[in-house]
């Protein structure tokens, strides 16, 4: 008890100076390497909260915690629908302060796949082994994330984000024993591509540069 009340000391002027906010927007998510079924761009939400470090230098930091609907809609010689996939997202990532109204960012992020939804699905089969339609992707992704924001006035702020994805969004289901896989799955490994358009609150002191 003594241990967890000094570390509570020890961080506690950090959380006190630091930025907790909200943010929720737009996102615009298509995959790569998808020609095969005519991917095409869909729209979802996004929401989530973030926590930024007190910072008065060039650089500062960000982590943030989002709910992010993604997908894709397809087009084949013999169907026709959307791909719904939605995510748990954490990106970290460094900030550039060009003034205290305007942020670069750049930074990596992890994302876990909570649920995966279609207008056409395969029934399983006994050479079929996928039970479920989230059985054919990855749990687990990773990638890159670059944007932008704007902080206009108090804790307003307006930004914009791509994220692009590393981590191959199928799992190996090619494999003919395994029965084929549906219209939906394109013959190569696709990558989630997303446009984030959002706006959010910032709770806590600004970050201002040092007086030269």
């Amino acid at each position: 008890m003594k241990k967890l009340i000094f570390c509570l000391v020890l961080i506690s002027p950090y959380c006190i100076d630091a930025q907790i906010g909200i943010k929720a927007g737009l996102n615009f998510a298509n995959v790569t390497n998808a020609s095969s079924i005519g991917s095409k761009s869909r729209s979802g939400f996004m929401v989530g909260v973030f926590l930024a470090p007190a910072s008065k230098g060039i650089l500062s930091y960000k982590t943030e915690l989002i709910f992010s609907q993604q997908g894709y809609d397809y087009k084949t010689n013999t169907a026709t629908g959307s791909v719904n996939l939605d995510y748990i997202i954490m990106p970290h990532l460094i900030n550039i302060n060009i003034t205290r109204f305007f942020q670069l960012q750049l930074g990596g992020q992890t994302a876990y796949l909570l649920n995966a939804k279609t207008d056409s699905a395969k029934s399983t089969s006994p050479t079929n082994p996928y039970s479920k339609l989230i059985d054919y992707y990855n749990r687990f992704d990773y990638g890159a994330a670059a944007g932008f924001e704007i902080h206009p006035v108090l804790g307003l702020l307006i930004g914009a984000r791509y994220n692009i994805s590393f981590g191959d969004l199928y799992k190996n289901v090619s494999d003919p024993s395994q029965g084929a896989s549906p219209s939906f799955i394109p013959k190569v490994n696709a990558k989630n591509n997303v446009v984030q358009l959002f706006a959010g609150w910032r709770f806590g002191k600004n970050n201002k540069k040092k007086k030269g």
